[in-house]
């Protein structure tokens, strides 16, 4: 996996493309495949590519895809926010980014250069990327025009916004600081902050905080009249030149830009007279207001002391103009190799870049957000195509979930029913599916059906199973779906949206068994709240488990856990937590996680403990200040099915949390059940378990 940081900050105009340019280098100074990466660019210009991201690629000479440098623009990522698409961005965030990540050593993340657009923040945008793609932040503020306590105020906000949201900050840089502040500024900054936060002061560059004459014209439409290879030229001040020229000399700045309607030949001709002289300071360049052009005869005698100052014509007002060159603000690009090597001799000056790499090196995060896990989920399916049977293949909305994974590609699938009652109902719904490129079976006339009954008897006949009643048992769709599994004609099965979880799971408990070890089949659900994802269990199969088998619950569900990227933190629930409570019920637990320490000595478990102290940092300081877990169960494994069914479904319904599942664990092979109000997504996702519990066998 690569080492990435997401570079962050809370307003426009911050400086953050020199750190950017910064953290680059430092990056190829460790290796030669570094990525880059801005999940939201600018709008593309008019060369159809975003100005910033150009920069990076081509200064650098990075070997990378322009297109996979990017997501979304503003305008198409505000308007999904707006239509509430919020997954769909994220989703598809993630997988621009693991793309990346992939190929890379290193991956730079840029967050977003707007605020307010939509009604959407940048630290709203920030915060649902950085904490989505689970990378590292460091956060870039801007002291330019802002006094020192509101500087260090936003700064702490900014910070506690972040570690609000889960995310890690790993560094704070205060950028275009005035000379005279930079001590304050750096004292308060150590002192707001925890010791191990990295802390860097740059400031201000006045080179680096002047717009060019290039950013100018493109902002005014401009057309260029001389001096187009003097675009470059940086802006230190503007002015207008409306009065007489001899009391306007006498006002003109270093690198000033002179703003003059077009038909005042005194103003243009004094202008560039006193560029050339040595007495009066340089001038950046000359706009024309008006639209108006110079006459012949002055155009003639520009041309004759035209040196290094561009002049530019543009429609508009000379007052309007004046307050639209105000507004323009200083940006990096790929030409300006001067202002690029400023900017990367001032973060070799200001910002410890060995503390940064000795960070981002050492770094490692073991949070799962539940749009990464879902992206985790397809990832995983993918990687070896495996074949699913799903036994209700006239239901719609299993019939809907087959063709969207047909669309994806993900697994080979298998319907059991009336192939021609299927297609009627993909007629009736408008599904857009391929049956020909599914195997359907119908399980009340299949070449299968002989040998199927001919395997069941043999497997069964000692328990007094008859050959017409092992006849009559293949065509019932689940035994039927699991004798494919055990025939080798399917890797796993997932069923239940019509008939009973027994109906579903006696078949595979009779005929595909428990894994050597295991004595109890159990459940869990993975349940992706709105920062992290939570395996419970056993919230399916198992009424009243006893001590050894809710050892071995929990032991199979940390297994779970740790094989779908979650690292397993095991919190036995109870109404008590540690040894405050007596019972039989506390008891049981306590027993249940004696044994599985004593069986897996290394797992990180803890019980009996209630489950606020289990989730709750705060809590869990106050109820069991020494454990390792508590605070920060991934793993909850609940006493009983009527409290792990009730409390899974309490949360999935008062939070709106997406719960997949449920996943039956400890068979040979995966079976798996669905409820009966199950939904196209509970389908789609219980397939991928499925699929990825095949990979694991």
């Amino acid at each position: 996996m690569s080492k990435s940081i997401y570079i962050t900050t809370v307003e426009s105009d911050s400086g953050k493309s020199l750190i950017s340019l910064g953290i680059l280098r430092m990056m190829l100074t460790k290796s030669a495949k570094v990525g880059y990466f801005r999940p939201i660019i600018n709008e593309i210009n008019t060369e159809g590519y975003d100005e910033h991201t150009n920069t990076a690629i081509n200064f650098f000479n990075l070997d990378i895809d322009y297109k996979d440098c990017y997501a979304y623009t503003q305008s198409e990522v505000v308007e999904l926010l707006s239509e509430g698409q919020e997954d769909e961005v994220i989703h598809h965030v993630i997988k621009k980014y693991k793309k990346l990540e992939a190929k890379y050593d290193y991956v730079l993340v840029e967050g977003t250069d707007f605020s307010g657009n939509g009604g959407f923040t940048e630290l709203d945008v920030n915060l649902m990327i950085a904490k989505n793609l689970n990378i590292p932040a460091l956060i870039v503020g801007s002291g330019n025009g802002k006094k020192k306590k509101d500087f260090i105020n936003t700064m702490q906000l900014s910070y506690n916004s972040f570690i609000q949201k889960e995310v890690d900050v790993i560094g704070i840089i205060a950028n275009k600081i005035e000379e005279d502040e930079v001590d304050y500024i750096r004292q308060e900054l150590i002192k707001s902050f925890p010791d191990k936060l990295q802390i860097d002061i740059i400031p201000k560059v006045d080179f680096l905080a002047f717009p060019t004459v290039k950013e100018v014209v493109k902002a005014l439409k401009g057309r260029v009249l001389f001096g187009e290879q003097f675009l470059d030229n940086a802006i230190g001040s503007y002015s207008t030149g409306a009065m007489q020229l001899r009391n306007y000399l006498t006002r003109i700045k270093e690198n000033a830009l002179v703003i003059t309607p077009g038909d005042r030949a005194d103003i243009i001709l004094g202008a560039l007279q006193a560029n050339s002289s040595k007495n009066y300071p340089k001038i950046a360049g000359i706009i024309l207001t008006g639209r108006l052009i110079p006459e012949e005869s002055i155009i003639k005698l520009i041309e004759g002391v035209q040196s290094t100052v561009p002049i530019i014509s543009v429609e508009g007002g000379t007052f309007s103009i004046s307050n639209k060159i105000g507004s323009v603000k200083s940006k990096i690009y790929a030409t300006h190799n001067k202002k690029i090597l400023l900017s990367l001799d001032t973060f070799d000056k200001f910002v410890n870049a060995e503390g940064l790499t000795n960070i981002l090196t050492s770094y490692t995060s073991v949070k799962m957000t539940p749009s990464m896990f879902q992206y985790n989920l397809l990832q995983k399916a993918r990687i070896h195509k495996k074949h699913i049977v799903l036994p209700e293949g006239d239901d719609e909305r299993i019939i809907t979930a087959a063709a969207r994974l047909q669309l994806l590609d993900i697994v080979d699938l298998t319907l059991l029913g009336d192939r021609n009652t299927i297609q009627l109902k993909c007629d009736q719904l408008g599904i857009q599916i391929d049956l020909d490129k599914l195997n359907i079976l119908n399980p009340e006339d299949s070449i299968h059906n002989k040998d199927f009954a001919n395997t069941l008897f043999e497997a069964r006949k000692h328990k007094g199973l008859t050959e017409t009643t092992a006849v009559d048992l293949t065509r019932d769709v689940s035994y039927y779906g699991t004798l494919m599994i055990l025939n080798g004609l399917a890797d796993g099965m997932v069923s239940g949206a019509v008939h009973t979880t027994m109906h579903t799971i006696k078949p595979a408990l009779q005929l595909i068994k428990t894994k050597p070890g295991v004595s109890v089949v159990s459940s869990v659900f993975f349940m992706c709240l709105s920062d992290r994802v939570s395996v419970m269990g056993d919230c399916a199969v198992n009424p009243n488990p006893n001590a050894e088998q809710l050892s071995e619950i929990a032991i199979s569900s940390a297994a779970s856990a740790e094989a779908f990227g979650i690292p397993a933190k095991v919190a036995m629930l109870s109404y008590s937590s540690g040894s405050s409570g007596k019972g039989e019920e506390v008891e049981k637990v306590r027993k249940a996680t004696e044994l599985a320490k004593a069986k897996k000595p290394d797992l990180k478990i803890e019980g009996p403990i209630q489950y606020d102290a289990a989730v709750d940092m705060s809590v869990a300081k106050t109820k069991m200040p020494d454990s390792e877990v508590a605070g920060q169960a991934s793993v909850l494994i609940f006493p009983d099915l009527n409290t792990g069914n009730n409390t899974y479904k309490a949360i999935q319904r008062e939070t709106g949390a997406l719960a997949i599942g449920p996943m039956l664990q400890g068979l040979n092979k995966p079976v798996n059940d669905l409820s009966r109000g199950c939904t196209v997504d509970d389908i789609f996702n219980t397939v991928l378990l499925t699929a990825i519990q095949a990979n694991q066998d």
